[in-house]
């Protein structure tokens, strides 16, 4: 497939492929769509019309174009973490060429982009998560909603947009399973314990039963597991909001937000020997990579660590 059209047909036809094959969320296309015009852009300002005519060299250059960008103040204007993400696009569209036939290789494989430094999670301790998880009390509707909100998000690991995406029947409490709703509309099932699955009877039997108006104003919100006051889908930024407020209550203001306890919950299954791959499934990440990142232990739990279980770590040392 040649020609002045070859570029723009092949980048449609990548964009159907990623909407229906890979099913992204309109979010995670729309970034993609941004990045592909732009190297579209880079490549027929070099005349490139036909796929079959880049070679490593013209990505090479691409994403050195990318790095040496400035900005009005001579500051980067690209983030490592955009052109990390560029070039993902990159790769996914020449990847889809040779899937197709277009093309017999994939000029962007050997290529790399300066390494994005990772940070560690800041995972709460699992004190700090037991003060969390006692620091709402009382039996008000909305205590035992936010109660159920904190098991929950801490016991499953489940993003707060699933979380609040959640419907009354998507959680079997009897078999202690959730359905939940992933990124790009993929479906998983996560185990609810028995501490989340205690909690959200009570919210299901009274809590919620309080917070339902008589007549919900959309029919949207009629089946939903979370309401807020107004008897409404509770939001994720009223989701935010409470979890918020209830690490204030244990002195953890401006540490916690509903992903931290995703972060806790991924940290504290694997320092307790679970499966890299079950932890994975069970946060619905695509690829293991995300995962790994959990796996990154502080200096002083790796001293710990090797203290306990290293032999010769306690070693004295007799002297001549």
């Amino acid at each position: 497939m040649s020609g002045p059209d070859a570029l723009t047909r092949l980048l449609t036809e990548h964009e159907s492929w990623l909407t229906v094959e890979r099913g992204l969320a309109p979010n995670s296309l729309a970034a993609y769509r941004r990045d592909l015009r732009r190297y579209a852009a880079f490549l027929r300002a070099r005349g490139i019309t036909d796929p079959r005519t880049v070679g490593e060299d013209v990505v090479r250059a691409y994403v050195a174009e990318l790095e040496s960008a400035r900005d009005d103040e001579g500051g980067p204007r690209f983030k490592q973490s955009s052109v990390a993400r560029a070039l993902v696009a990159v790769r996914s569209f020449h990847r889809f060429c040779v899937d197709e036939g277009v093309t017999t290789a994939d000029p962007s494989e050997t290529v790399f982009s300066s390494r994005v430094p990772q940070g560690i999670p800041k995972a709460l301790t699992e004190a700090e998560v037991e003060a969390l998880l006692g620091a709402i009390v009382g039996d008000e509707p909305r205590a035992q909603r936010d109660r159920a909100i904190l098991e929950l998000l801490y016991g499953t690991g489940i993003r707060i947009s699933e979380l609040v995406g959640l419907d009354l029947y998507d959680v079997d409490l009897e078999d202690g399973m959730a359905r939940v709703m992933g990124k790009g509309s993929k479906e998983r099932m996560v185990p609810v314990g028995r501490s989340a699955r205690r909690v959200l009877q009570a919210y299901l039997a009274d809590g919620r039963r309080a917070l339902t108006p008589v007549r919900p104003t959309r029919a949207a919100d009629r089946d939903a597991l979370f309401l807020n006051a107004r008897g409404g889908r509770l939001t994720r930024q009223g989701c935010w909001k409470l979890v918020r407020a209830a690490g204030s209550r244990v002195g953890l203001d401006g540490r916690l937000s509903p992903h931290v306890l995703r972060h806790s919950c991924a940290t504290h299954m694997l320092e307790h020997g679970a499966d890299i791959r079950v932890v994975q499934e069970l946060l619905g990440h695509a690829s293991i990579s995300t995962t790994q990142v959990y796996t990154k232990v502080s200096p002083e739990r790796l001293r710990a660590v090797y203290e306990t279980a290293h032999p010769r770590a306690r070693l004295t040392v007799r002297s001549a």
